[in-house]
């Protein structure tokens, strides 16, 4: 007979987490508004607008033939695209289900009670979560225009700190670091703390940067042994619903994640995709065409709105409304969805990812109706 008076024995931390809050999807906002789920725009999850390429399809779908067998537990063949591209040895490479599970990773690795994380103010809410889930210290440092503050962030390092968590292009701001400064914090952190600080250095939407800020954050592996890069090919390769990204850190720091890896973390029709969509460089320039298009149409007409908001380096714009539940409710009666972020500090602000020119046009045509009847 069950004793209905016994509580579960979570630890504490963990009872404390308050779970990650998706963008609302499609299907649930149709219902919910009696919405035709075709008319409705999403523009809450800087997923890419032009889908998945042809040539992640393509091998996606030969790749099924074999999904009666588990996938390659070490993925040699997308190991092998990555090494070739970026210049690396496939043991320095660890692939995720999603550059999300590269910052799980890093956090089960190194974490755990008395030891502590360091991130910024308004950084990924996964340094947050992953943080907390090892029952481990947040130092939490103020942002510097809504971006990293990382003199600060140096000066916060403490002694039990053992993971430091840097975003670049940062979400949800969209802030941007240039080469110079990183570099100098990671010769700053090696030089004060050794190996002993492992820095995470987050680039899901690099991707989308200029090719003038472009810099090769991979050759910095071979020059910090206390260095993981964390890469997604969610965002400008299209492939957010097959969850697949990949860590470059030297053989020891890549040892440790692999102790702790899943043995089957990232499926049979990721890896295919992946490979694929790596060597589409045509289906990449058009997606960072896309995105630099469709920037500059948001924010014109931010512009024109008198609306402030922060420059963005990524696929989102980060826009100050002032009411942000009222105005992000009367967009979502309309069909288009964005992201609130009053969880990570910023109640009057909504993240709006950028679509297709028409995607845009609506989100812009719904904002300007909400503003003037205000």
């Amino acid at each position: 007979m069950t004793d209905t008076n016994k509580s579960l024995a979570a630890p504490a931390h963990v009872g404390a987490i308050a779970p990650y809050q998706a963008g609302k999807p499609i299907d649930e906002l149709a219902r919910e508004f009696g919405l035709d789920p075709a008319t409705i725009v999403k523009l809450a999850s800087n997923e890419n607008p032009l889908g998945m390429p042809a040539s992640a399809r393509a091998a996606m779908l030969e790749a099924a033939s074999s999904l009666g067998r588990y996938p390659d537990p070490n993925g040699f063949d997308l190991k092998a695209a990555l090494s070739a591209r970026y210049g690396v040895p496939t043991d320095w490479i660890t692939l995720g289900n999603g550059s999300n599970d590269i910052l799980e990773l890093v956090a089960l690795a190194l974490l755990e009670r008395g030891t502590s994380a360091v991130y910024a103010q308004h950084s990924f809410a996964v340094y947050r979560l992953a943080t907390q889930a090892r029952g481990a210290r947040h130092i939490v440092v103020p942002a510097r225009d809504y971006g990293h503050d990382l003199d600060a962030m140096l000066a916060a390092i403490a002694d039990d700190t053992r993971v430091v968590f840097i975003a670049n292009p940062n979400n949800p701001t969209g802030t941007f670091l240039p080469a110079p400064r990183i570099q100098a914090f990671l010769e700053q952190v090696r030089a004060r703390h050794g190996q002993r600080v492992v820095v995470v250095l987050d680039e899901a939407y690099n991707e989308y940067l200029d090719p003038e800020l472009r810099f090769d954050s991979v050759a910095w592996v071979r020059e910090f042994p206390n260095l993981v890069v964390s890469r997604s090919f969610s965002k400008a390769y299209g492939l957010a619903g097959l969850r697949v990204g990949f860590g470059t850190a030297q053989p020891a720091l890549t040892d440790l994640l692999n102790r702790v890896r899943q043995p089957f973390n990232v499926n049979t029709l990721a890896q295919a995709a992946a490979v694929a969509a790596l060597q589409d460089s045509e289906f990449l320039a058009q997606s960072y065409r896309v995105n630099k298009e469709g920037k500059d149409q948001l924010c014109r007409a931010f512009d024109a709105l008198g609306l402030r908001y922060v420059p963005s380096y990524g696929n989102f714009v980060l826009v100050h409304v002032g009411d942000a539940p009222r105005i992000n409710l009367e967009l979502l009666k309309r069909g288009v969805i964005v992201r609130p972020v009053a969880g990570d500090g910023l109640p009057e602000w909504l993240r709006v990812s950028i679509g297709l020119p028409q995607e845009n046009t609506r989100f812009i045509t719904a904002l300007t109706e909400i503003l003037k009847a205000s």
